[in-house]
């Protein structure tokens, strides 16, 4: 059984920041890496994937 991710956002760039959105209620902001191998890359707070845009019909 898989759970999908909270959110899923497509992105233009490789290096991306994440701080949950939610002001006062989000995390910390951590910058995440996407590889150019899967496209895709989990926020380890939010669980909020991020896409690469080139790789959106695969991820």
């Amino acid at each position: 059984m898989t759970i999908d991710a909270p959110e899923t956002k497509v992105v233009d760039s490789y290096r991306i920041a994440c701080d949950g959105g939610e002001g006062a209620l989000g995390h910390p902001r951590v910058w995440l890496q996407i590889p150019e191998s899967t496209g895709w890359v989990e926020c380890p707070y939010c669980d909020c994937k991020y896409v690469h845009k080139d790789h959106q019909d695969a991820a």
